[in-house]
């Protein structure tokens, strides 16, 4: 695992808890739930080539 991706996730995780933070605060809690919703999509599909080359190492060390 790259440490480049540890950051882009904390990126991520600032940028939508301070929108969060500012559309809460704005009286906007829907848009503040969806912006946390599509924070997390965005870094499930960052880690999906991570989950699948765990996959992928598991299955070649047991011989699938």
């Amino acid at each position: 695992m790259d440490i480049d991706l540890i950051f882009k996730i904390a990126a991520v995780g600032i940028i939508v808890s301070i929108l969060g933070q500012v559309l809460s605060r704005s009286g906007r809690e829907e848009q503040a739930t969806m912006t946390t919703l599509a924070g997390l999509v965005v870094v499930l599909m960052m880690l999906t080539e991570e989950i699948a080359a765990l996959f992928e190492l598991v299955k070649r060390l047991f011989d699938f």
